[in-house]
């Protein structure tokens, strides 16, 4: 990367901070970093550098303006330096010079080790430049830049071209271009002398947040109440103190993980819909084609830290438990196309024996919810006889609008088993149409009737007709329909059908 070159002319003023700070977390592993800055500029060209901020900063996400003139100044320059100082960073910027080197000596007069101050020129290091450049150029680049250098030093002590350091080096100094912190540096062009407040904000990798509904049923029923968390990780290398914590829900586009400032900015154009707080204090805004939740109060973010924040508390949800079996288990592996299916008797003659266990609840304002609920994980709890909570099930679910179902996937059922098997194929001499019956057996061992809604794939062709059934169906789409049939404590229940294919 392009270093400046500072002249006698110029002075580095690192620029200082405000207490005012506000990081909005996407759920995609990114953040906005948005933060007063205080610039003391003088007429002409400046050299302003910032060091407490993210290391996983993008730098073509940074926008830095004065807040109230945005023509004030001009940022002619920037420079990123991300890359933390270390030992071989230092010997590779002092390549070619002469180092003093701590070298541990056995004594012979004393028996002991003793400490001395050698001296050795780095004719190499084994340092690896421009290594945050390969995930960039791929891997024909890594390995020629890789190629470079070794894993071993090579310097010039006493006359001698030695392999490996002599010691531990002493360096006088760090250089002028070395940086313990990361820093941004900024070449500005100011118009007028004077103190500004300026604007300046950036993405940054490593973060994220997601969100966590715990949900506890009683002993019998399924009315539940729910606590909502949202988990924040903080991995992008900066500490956030007293901080104003946004999260932003939803799918918002970016290129290659390293897209510049674009959803910073259709974020800052996007025009507010509406608002709604619920019990917690967390504020939910439409925002654009997102929400945006705001925490209720400042906090601390600090780097590698995951933090939780409660954010609903929801009593009285009324929720309804339901049994699915889907009984055919496609081979994926079996290499059938369109054509083939149409005509393969052992098509879809495979069994899945499991009976889904579905939990599913509305989001609305009349069942005491009604906010866009971000997505995360649901877990299931019941209670026992004893009152505590048993955990019965998790599962994932995405961004949920209000006034729309949220479906969990709890698991398979214990007591009830479905088995599905083909009565009967026949392929018409035209090849043009084929008949095929099926029997659904569902056997039941709860203490109570059940009912199970029981899925069928037509899956042959979209032309299809079921002129023989034993139980009412209903057409969910052109190649599924569904049986919801009871089964009786202890008893089994048979489903038949025949189904007419075809393709004239």
């Amino acid at each position: 990367m392009k270093k400046f070159i500072v002249l006698a002319l110029f002075l580095i003023v690192q620029a200082g901070f405000t207490e005012d700070i506000s990081v909005t977390v996407y759920n995609q592993d990114f953040g906005v970093v948005k933060q007063s800055l205080e610039l003391d500029l003088k007429k002409g060209e400046n050299i302003i550098s910032v060091s407490d901020i993210a290391r996983h900063l993008q730098q073509d996400s940074v926008i830095l303006k004065d807040k109230n003139n945005s023509r004030v100044f001009k940022i002619l320059e920037q420079n990123f330096e991300a890359e933390p100082l270390s030992e071989d960073l230092l010997l590779y910027k002092n390549e070619g010079k002469e180092l003093e080197f701590k070298v541990s000596e056995y004594d012979q007069a004393t028996k002991t080790y003793k400490e001395i101050i050698k001296k050795a020129k780095i004719i190499r290091s084994s340092y690896v430049p421009h290594t945050q450049a390969f995930s960039r150029y791929g891997n024909p680049y890594s390995y020629a830049q890789s190629g470079y250098t070794t894993q071993v030093a090579i310097v010039e002590m006493d006359g001698k071209i030695v392999f490996g350091l002599p010691g531990r080096p002493v360096f006088e100094n760090f250089g002028a271009d070395s940086f313990i912190k990361p820093t941004l540096m900024w070449k500005i062009q100011a118009e007028e002398q004077g103190k500004r407040e300026a604007e300046f904000s950036y993405m940054t990798g490593g973060m994220r947040w997601d969100a966590t509904y715990n949900c506890v049923v009683p002993e019998k029923g399924d009315v539940m109440d729910i606590i909502g968390w949202v988990n924040i990780d903080n991995n992008c290398g900066r500490n956030f103190r007293n901080a104003a914590i946004k999260l932003m829900a939803g799918d918002v586009n970016k290129v290659n993980n390293q897209q510049g400032n674009d959803a910073y900015f259709m974020a800052e154009k996007a025009r507010i819909a509406g608002a709604m707080k619920d019990a917690t204090g967390v504020e939910v805004k439409e925002f654009d084609e997102f929400h945006l939740y705001s925490l209720p109060r400042k906090t601390d973010l600090l780097d590698r830290e995951n933090k939780q924040i409660e954010f609903i508390r929801a009593e009285k949800v009324k929720g309804q438990r339901f049994y699915v079996y889907d009984g055919v288990k496609f081979d994926n592996t079996s290499g059938y196309d369109d054509y083939s299916r149409k005509e393969r008797a052992d098509y879809g003659i495979k069994c899945n024996k499991k009976v889904l266990n579905i939990f599913e609840f509305k989001n609305s304002e009349d069942n005491n919810l009604g906010i866009a609920l971000p997505k995360g994980k649901v877990k299931l709890y019941r209670q026992d006889t004893g009152g505590s909570n048993e955990f019965i099930g998790e599962d994932s679910i995405d961004h949920t609008p209000k006034d729309e179902t949220v479906k969990v996937y709890l698991g398979n059922v214990f007591d009830i088993v479905g088995e599905r098997k083909q009565t009967g194929y026949k392929l018409s001499n035209k090849r043009d149409e084929v008949e095929e019956s099926f029997e659904i057996t569902l056997r039941s061992q709860k203490k109570e009737t059940t009912t199970v809604r029981v899925i069928e794939h037509l899956y042959r062709w979209l032309n299809w007709d079921i002129p023989e059934y034993s139980d009412i169906f209903m057409k969910n789409d052109s190649r599924t329909i569904e049986f919801r049939v009871d089964i009786e404590p202890g008893k089994e229940k048979k489903i038949n059908y025949k189904v007419i294919y075809n393709w004239k």
